[in-house]
């Protein structure tokens, strides 16, 4: 074959013969990303949406024997990106799709192929997918993502997926313009207008309830009330349950039914009963659930948001949304309403079935998450009172070009850790803000070796030490910090390449919360032949720099032009402030020595004041302006 006749896609096929040598299959799928007018998923409001290929983004159902391709096209006017969440990207972290982290995201126009190498990556479960740019997953482009084994650890009948998420009237950048406003200085997060609970099977959503008026933009899909999920008698069903929120926590219940979790975030765990999930953002269960051989009554599902997290609950909200279980399309639906108390879900108590020992930690990232007003007036969110910004050039292009330099935290600008090949890292998180936090590190699933509910008290009920030579530590991507809370996390670094760590709140990361994590750098750069040209292309096209460090230099240390910022204010008495009370306490006092001598009678005639005002026009004059280096002229 000519090398002029060999196409991109046998080229991509080439590609990844050579990096999975037990390659089993190619799936392709490709997806336009575009903007679709008047959908309304809830019912209550048309707005325009990001979508694929004209509608809401499909589900993926990949076999773990199989690779997964995403053909890419950027039909939007702003670069897009798409992530699979918590796929490991085994030294290709380039195609993780986090904006300015590892790409600079596909321009307007512009194609991508994102590579998920799925059998070469040891992962299996249940994930999603969703851009990574600009907020664009708050306007639509996010879908349920499923990894099946060829055998399942857990057996069951059938399976569904059950997607929940919170929805906005509004498009996202007119909301993060008002979230991060001088006129919004305590930092009230956008209150989602309702809530969103759907489901899929087999690659395809299930469709509305019959009898049911579903929007024509989205009627493939039944949302809310409109949907169901189909139960048989004496059937056992896994449900995997999706939180892609921006925003919400929920809390997920089935009534008349028992739930066992089976996997978290992609772990496979020893069946333990649930009565509810509290699920946030970002997060993944799959419980079993016997159908009922009694089909006299149909059942609701519950899914109330966590409304302790808003600021404020607007009057038109619905924040507790139901569907059904339905045995029998002519059987009443039973609702048993609300649980006596929520809670979330013990996490670190789950047992994993693949048994993976816990290591010794060498080095660790302390953190301490503060929210504060800085010195704009704006609230924002930091790691030890550090806002994140985005470098110009994608990290992982810097940590690729700088040679030996690579190693040095500086050039790759404030907010990131650089870390050696195979370091066990602990990341030490402690929540010093009001509400939650949902963390989520791209490229690993993290081990829970430590959770305080008060990270400030010396009660080891309330701050226990590190669980220290746990043999099967609980294992997960994202996960929840209560107020006051912390959580340690520790990170085997097998993943050469560059990773992004931040609330999955969309709110937060565009606030600020987030560091990048640069790992094993040198090890990165025997990869850098493997980056597609197209990384650099898109680049180029939207005019920003491909090597160096944060903004592009060869340099450790100059990285004039990189955003940083704001800062928090600083407290107490500075030059200025001391400046302007001295002012305000001597116009005081000469005011009340004036009010003293008038009241003694000290007082001058009117045309004494004015002769002592011309006066002192005329002594002015004569000095001129700015004590004399500017005269009038006559």
């Amino acid at each position: 074959m000519s090398p002029s006749l060999i196409s991109p896609s046998f080229l991509l096929l080439v590609w990844l013969s050579l990096i999975s040598p037990v390659l089993a299959g190619v799936q392709e799928v490709w997806w336009n990303i575009t903007y679709v007018q008047n959908a309304s998923p809830d019912g209550l409001f048309e707005r325009r949406v990001v979508g694929v290929n004209g509608t809401w983004p499909p589900p993926l159902d990949v076999n773990t024997t199989d690779s997964l391709v995403v053909h890419v096209h950027n039909s939007l006017d702003q670069p897009t990106t798409l992530h699979h969440h918590g796929m490991f990207f085994n030294s290709t972290s380039w195609m993780d799709g986090a904006a300015s982290v590892t790409e600079c995201g596909i321009p307007p126009g512009g194609d991508s192929d994102y590579v998920i190498p799925i059998n070469s990556s040891g992962q299996w479960g249940t994930y999603w997918a969703h851009a990574h740019a600009s907020g664009q997953y708050v306007d639509g482009l996010r879908a349920p993502f499923l990894l099946h084994p060829p055998k399942e650890v857990h057996a069951y009948d059938e399976e569904f997926t059950i997607v929940l998420g919170d929805w906005y009237h509004e498009q996202h950048a007119i909301l993060l313009e008002h979230f991060l406003s001088i006129a919004n200085p305590g930092g009230a997060e956008p209150v989602p207008d309702s809530a969103l609970i759907y489901f899929a099977q087999n690659a395809s959503y299930l469709g509305p309830i019959p009898g049911s008026s579903p929007h024509p933009v989205t009627s493939a899909v039944g949302f809310n009330e409109n949907a169901t999920l189909p139960f048989q008698p004496g059937k056992t069903y896994r449900l995997r349950v999706i939180n892609t929120s921006a925003f919400a926590a929920f809390f997920f219940w089935i009534d008349g039914h028992d739930m066992r979790i089976i996997e978290v975030d992609g772990t496979d765990v020893e069946e333990s009963p649930i009565d509810l999930i509290g699920i946030t953002v970002a997060q993944r269960y799959s419980v079993l659930v016997t159908a009922r051989n009694d089909t006299s009554s149909n059942w609701a599902i519950h899914a109330n948001m966590d409304v302790d997290m808003f600021d404020k609950i607007p009057d038109g909200l619905n924040p507790n949304v139901t569907s059904s279980i339905t045995y029998s399309s002519s059987a009443p639906t039973t609702d048993l309403g609300f649980v006596d108390a929520y809670h979330d879900v013990d996490d670190v108590s789950l047992v994993p079935t693949e048994k993976i020992a816990q290591p010794k930690a060498t080095k660790t990232i302390e953190l301490e998450v503060v929210f504060d007003t800085m010195d704009d007036g704006t609230n924002h969110g930091t790691f030890n009172s550090v806002v994140y910004n985005p470098p110009h050039v994608p990290a992982i292009l810097s940590a690729l070009t700088l040679g030996n330099n690579a190693t040095v935290e500086q050039a790759y600008g404030p907010q990131s850790f650089v870390v050696e090949h195979m370091d066990v890292v602990d990341i030490v998180v402690k929540n010093g803000d009001a509400g939650k936090h949902p963390f989520h590190l791209h490229g690993h699933k993290s081990m829970l070796v430590g959770r305080s509910e008060d990270y400030t008290s010396t009660d080891p009920a309330l701050n226990p030490p590190i669980m220290e030579g746990q043999a099967n530590p609980m294992r997960r991507d994202t996960v929840q910090i209560p107020s006051m809370g912390s959580v340690t996390l520790r990170v085997v670094a097998d993943n050469p390449g560059v990773w992004l760590f931040h609330c999955h709140i969309e709110w937060h990361l565009e606030a600020g919360l987030a560091f990048q994590l640069i790992e094993a750098p040198l090890e990165a750069q025997q990869h850098i032949s493997q980056v597609p040209q197209k990384v650099y292309d898109h680049c180029e096209a939207l005019g920003r720099p491909i090597s160096g460090n944060a903004v592009g230099k060869a340099s450790t240390t100059d990285l004039e032009g990189l955003k940083i910022g704001p800062f928090p204010q600083k407290l107490g008495w500075h030059s200025k402030g001391i400046g302007a009370m001295a002012g305000c306490v001597l116009t005081a006092v000469l005011g009340m020595a004036t009010v003293v001598w008038y009241a003694l009678g000290g007082h001058i005639s009117e045309e004494e004041m004015e002769q002592e005002v011309k006066e002192k026009i005329s002594a002015k004059e004569k000095r001129g302006r700015f004590f004399g280096l500017f005269r009038r002229q006559n």
